[in-house]
């Protein structure tokens, strides 16, 4: 068993409903690995460091017991997934400048942003399988099993919003 640590994010139906009433039948489903938080209306937010065998299997579980206890929950995101260079370098330990020296210097190409602008973002497994692959930096592996997870059930999630009849189009133009 490995531990890994995730959040999951969610907007609930109901911003009217004090989330704090879901605290204790959280824990009580088995969310008792998480840290809730609670603090904006319409939200909840669980920090957890859970056991498992496979970055799915805890992030599966852990949606499974939070669905059990608010089944109308809307997951907005699992992280750490979504991260700018700032975020990135926090999660790896580095400066942002360091970061960023490493990011322009090399001579393999960073991995493109899933969104440019005044702050770019990437996927977080991206940049860690970059760091890896090229530059030889030892990457904790569990850390880099969640970020490819996360990954997954986010994109998951923003694929409701595809129009089905466009889909195939759309895949033929961009691949």
């Amino acid at each position: 068993m490995k531990k890994y640590e995730f959040t999951l994010k969610f907007s609930l139906q109901d911003a009217s409903i004090n989330p704090e009433i879901y605290v204790e039948r959280l824990g009580a489903q088995g969310c008792d690995d998480a840290l809730i938080g609670i603090g904006q209306n319409g939200r909840i937010a669980l920090n957890f460091t859970r056991e498992a065998t496979s970055a799915f299997e805890a992030i599966s579980s852990a949606l499974a017991n939070i669905k059990c206890v608010i089944p109308d929950a809307q997951l907005i995101e699992a992280t750490p997934d979504l991260v700018g260079l700032t975020d990135a370098a926090e999660i790896l330990g580095f400066t942002r400048q360091n970061m960023r020296k490493l990011m322009l210097a090399s001579g393999t190409p960073f991995p493109a942003p899933i969104h440019e602008g005044k702050s770019a973002i990437w996927h977080l497994s991206q940049v860690l399988t970059w760091l890896k692959e090229r530059n030889n930096y030892q990457i904790e592996d569990t850390l880099l099993e969640i970020a490819k997870t996360n990954m997954q059930f986010n994109i998951v999630k923003q694929t409701h919003d595809i129009d089905p009849g466009l889909q195939e189009d759309i895949r033929k133009l961009i691949a």
